[in-house]
């Protein structure tokens, strides 16, 4: 009818009529808000549920996202800053007076106060709650102990919500890139997942990408979201393109993630061999080989190289619209490909915001107070100090950093 929609008397029944589905579908995971006027209930939502809400809002910052200056790591200062106050916009501004003449609903009339009605849905819509933690991200770590660079997924540093992580003794490297687990490291794998499950994660990773051979197992052991590899979230952004333009996957290795495709396909709902996707191998870029070697990368000498391949794959494909990274050790490098292409680059810590983000408190409207603020510090965390003692026995790599 188009009409002014009262949030506050409506959000009772949205609420009730979510209730009602879950409760006739018991396998439900998280929601989504199809329409356009529907995210004003998204926080009640959550609230209500503790189910992940996903909808116009999530998905718009998912695409901005890859276009963003993370402040955490990477290139700063190449994009302008935003003072977070948003431009006042009249219904039919950016017309002209002749365009405007032809609106069937003319600008200037008096509308309702969003403000008022936001004001009047927070303090009259009653929830039985207590104020829920901070949303966080679980990851699960390989057997693996490195000096990490801010950017990678198992730096703490790297992200804008808590982290919480736990290794699994005996998933080296070696294993993971195998896809098969012994029966003690499987055993050891779903401990870590009720681990992160009981710290309260909103979601869970891991620190590397071949960690797409157990995500299978992972979810059969956990409700919550999992996504072991940043092509996860890449349906999503292929649908922001025409069949016609390309995507470029950047991965440590090319050939490794051959062997991957069929896996991909099934757990990501991605078809590698697509035409649309080009897949590019940073093997042989000067200095990532240390990514292979588990040695520590120095990002500042190896961001030349990665942005010169970047620039060469655009030039013989200028079809590309935006890339995606699968390694879990590239995102450093995602600004200054930004900065340089002009395009949009989504790797493993746009994965892990999109899906938080259907957990978060959103405090531009709805519901707010409901989750505990955080202090913006990354825990510290110490190379196996979420393990007992003799768990911490039982890893292979027994590194410096190995929390005592």
């Amino acid at each position: 009818m188009g009409q002014k929609v009262d949030v506050a008397k409506v959000t009772p029944g949205i609420i009730d009529k979510v209730r009602q589905v879950v409760k006739q579908y018991s396998g439900l995971r998280a929601i989504c808000l199809e329409c356009t006027e529907l995210p004003p209930y998204a926080d009640a939502i959550r609230a209500a549920t503790g189910l992940p809400v996903f909808d116009a809002i999530t998905c718009c910052e998912l695409f901005v996202s890859g276009l963003q200056d993370n402040p955490y790591f990477g290139l700063d200062g190449w994009q302008a800053e935003w003072d977070g106050v948003q431009k006042e916009y009249q219904f039919g501004q950016n017309l002209s007076e002749e365009d405007k003449a032809k609106l069937e609903n003319q600008p200037g009339l008096p509308t309702l106060s969003k403000s008022a009605n936001q004001q009047r849905a927070q303090n009259d819509v009653k929830l039985e709650q207590c104020t829920c933690q901070v949303a966080s991200l679980g990851v699960i770590r390989l057997d693996y102990d490195y000096p990490t660079a801010k950017g990678d997924i198992a730096h703490p540093g790297s992200h804008g919500y808590p982290v919480i992580y736990r290794v699994v003794p005996g998933l080296t490297f070696e294993m993971a890139q195998t896809g098969f687990l012994t029966e003690d490291v499987e055993k050891r794998f779903v401990e870590a997942i009720h681990f992160l499950e009981a710290q309260g994660v909103c979601g869970i990773t891991g620190d590397c990408g071949f960690m797409m051979y157990f995500q299978k197992l992972a979810r059969q052991n956990t409700k919550l979201p999992v996504f072991m590899s940043s092509l996860a979230h890449l349906p999503a952004v292929t649908c922001g393109f025409a069949k016609n333009e390309l995507i470029a996957i950047l991965t440590a290795n090319g050939k490794s993630l051959e062997s991957m495709k069929p896996l991909i396909k099934h757990e990501c709902g991605v078809d590698a061999d697509e035409t649309r996707y080009v897949i590019v191998g940073c093997e042989d870029v000067p200095g990532f080989e240390a990514v292979a070697l588990g040695q520590k990368v120095d990002v500042e000498k190896v961001t030349p190289g990665i942005v010169q391949k970047v620039q060469q794959v655009i030039k013989k494909h200028p079809q590309i619209r935006a890339i995606c990274f699968e390694c879990t050790e590239l995102p450093p490098y995602a600004d200054a490909i930004r900065a340089a292409s002009g395009l949009p680059v989504y790797d493993a810590i746009t994965n892990c915001a999109f899906f938080v983000s259907g957990h978060k408190d959103n405090p531009r409207f709805g519901l707010n107070n409901w989750r505990a603020s955080w202090d913006g510090k990354a825990l510290d965390y110490q190379f196996g100090a979420n393990l007992t003692a003799e768990d911490k026995q039982n890893l292979v790599n027994k590194g410096a950093c190995l929390a005592k």
